[in-house]
């Protein structure tokens, strides 16, 4: 019998039950292409942002995130028969944006975070069930734009990564 399936679920029931104390601030449909090893896919996200948090006396602020995601398949030959791009993946994560100054500021709007994921089917650019997730980004009020990549850091080979352009409207909530 695998623990696997279990201790990821019990991971994302960690993860979402850890942020359900904060109230929803923003709310994020995003949208754009994923590219991995040269060949791009279309991409979708539904991403909750809580309410931001004062990270010690630094003028850093962090926010729970949490994000489902999607990424197409591709038709790709790999010189590796276990693994394809065939097969489209859903991901769940959790992880922190952080943004730096205060709202006036005029970089404030930019952020970077980090996320655990967790996904249904491992592919030749997803090789495992866990991947990490890294954004830097810009927000306004009712858009925003990133620079998203997803890997697993090497944790297992091969790790091709999907890296992708996204673009979002926001909602408050």
């Amino acid at each position: 019998m695998s623990l696997r399936p279990l201790f990821r679920s019990a991971l994302v029931l960690a993860l979402v039950t850890a942020a359900l104390p904060a109230a929803a601030t923003r709310f994020e449909v995003q949208a754009g292409r994923s590219n991995s090893n040269g060949y791009g896919a279309n991409t979708a996200f539904v991403e909750a942002v809580f309410a931001p948090q004062p990270l010690g006396r630094t003028r850093f602020t962090w926010s729970p995130d949490v994000s489902l995601g999607w990424i197409d398949g591709r038709r790709v030959a790999s010189d590796n028969s276990r693994y394809t791009n065939r097969d489209s993946v859903a991901l769940l994560a959790a992880g922190a944006r952080f943004h730096l100054g205060d709202a006036g500021d005029w970089y404030q709007p930019l952020f970077f975070s980090e996320q655990l994921a967790a996904t249904n089917h491992a592919t030749h650019a997803l090789s495992s069930h866990y991947q990490f997730v890294s954004t830097l980004g810009w927000q306004a009020k009712h858009f925003s734009v990133a620079l998203r990549h997803v890997s697993n850091g090497g944790l297992h080979r091969p790790n091709t990564g999907e890296t992708m352009a996204l673009v979002g409207v926001a909602f408050d909530i």
